[in-house]
């Protein structure tokens, strides 16, 4: 029976490895010599899988014009599961490459069904953490889909012609108006950098959740149907997994009990840090003797993508709990401390930018 991967849903992907089989994603390990940095969550391999990423990366190397395309819904607040992708984005502007974010708000509004006032809140909450995360604002084009220039909106109505209903229900399951469009302006998203227009990008990386290929198998079909009439050309993409809920389930803005915004006030961080679901065993005299299992510990995801950027650290983290020399609470505690220190770093810096009125100054807001 095949799997259909639901880009709006809200629950972990458990075996990453059968996307290899069942979506022909291919493994990250091939093609890690070839960046000229290496990030911790390649290293870690947060970062599992990828299409056609070589092919992008080659290009890069001999001066050829590539960009990375992302995008953010506006559904709820910033939370840890964003900063990855955040913290991605930063580090790829790091080595030098252009940097396209799409504020999904026409998805928002018709498949959250949000009200156009929440989904303008929490667009700027999105920008305003994406620079205080690090990216420059200078080099990072941001635009909202209901404000953009006419031609995009053009690629959405022509992708329209060459898929059928059939066609897009095998690849996301049953479908809906809404969903049907935000899937062809993801669509027009994903391969509008590549017109002269917006740039000319001749190769599009798009880094995303496993749960969002969807989008990029759809845009692959449309970029081989269009090759001739636009010139366009498949999109390459990364694969990264989730960081989980304190739930265990993918961490999601509409579960806010289990999930760390980075908006939290100190104390609720703490207690939800506390409270969240780990590996260990059901009492202190199991942990000694057993050990905790850090792979099914939410908060060692914390350790694994932010906590412990040093890779030793980690590993003395891991052999710690493994051999029952660290109990839960104490790690906790430790792990908030960690946590604090990163995040009132983001909010000091998420104030200044916010006052700063730079946000304004480098985003066209919708006036509707």
């Amino acid at each position: 029976m095949s799997t259909i991967l639901d880009p709006w849903g809200h629950f972990a992907i458990e075996e990453y490895e059968k996307l290899f089989k069942q979506f022909g994603i291919e493994p990250i390990d091939k093609v890690l010599n070839k960046l000229p940095k290496l990030h911790r969550f390649f290293k870690r391999r947060i970062i599992f899988g990828h299409r056609d990423f070589d092919k992008w990366l080659d290009a890069m190397k001999k001066g050829e014009k590539a960009t990375i395309l992302t995008g953010f819904m506006p559904s709820g607040h910033v939370h840890l599961g964003h900063y990855a992708v955040l913290e991605e984005l930063r580090y790829y502007q790091e080595i030098g490459i252009d940097i396209t974010m799409v504020i999904a708000d026409a998805e928002a509004y018709a498949v959250r069904r949000l009200p156009r006032e929440k989904i303008l809140e929490y667009a700027r909450e999105y920008i305003t953490y994406a620079l205080a995360i690090g990216l420059d604002p200078g080099k990072t084009k941001i635009y909202f889909q209901t404000n953009y220039k006419p031609i995009y909106y053009r690629l959405i109505q022509m992708f329209s012609r060459k898929v059928t209903l059939a066609e897009m229900e095998a690849i996301y399951g049953k479908l809906e108006p809404s969903k049907i469009m935000a899937a062809l302006t993801q669509a027009a998203d994903i391969l509008h950098p590549q017109l002269k227009e917006f740039g000319g990008y001749e190769w599009v990386l798009v880094p995303v959740g496993a749960d969002q290929d969807p989008h990029l198998r759809l845009s692959r079909d449309i970029a081989d149907r269009f090759k001739n009439e636009l010139g366009l050309k498949r999109p390459a993409s990364t694969y990264h997994k989730f960081i989980r809920g304190l739930d265990g389930n993918k961490m999601s803005s509409s579960k806010p009990e289990y999930a760390i915004f980075l908006s939290d006030p100190l104390d609720v961080v703490r207690s939800k840090v506390m409270k969240a679901l780990t590996g260990g065993r059901a009492t202190a005299e199991e942990q000694r003797k057993l050990g905790g299992e850090p792979d099914k510990c939410t908060v060692y995801d914390m350790y694994m993508y932010y906590l412990a950027p040093d890779d030793k650290d980690l590993h003395k983290i891991y052999t710690e709990c493994i051999n029952g020399e660290i109990l839960c609470g104490m790690c906790k505690r430790r792990a908030f401390e960690r946590l604090k220190e990163i995040l009132n770093v983001i909010k000091e810096k998420y104030v200044k930018i916010s006052e700063s009125g730079i946000v304004d100054e480098v985003v066209d807001f919708p006036s509707f």
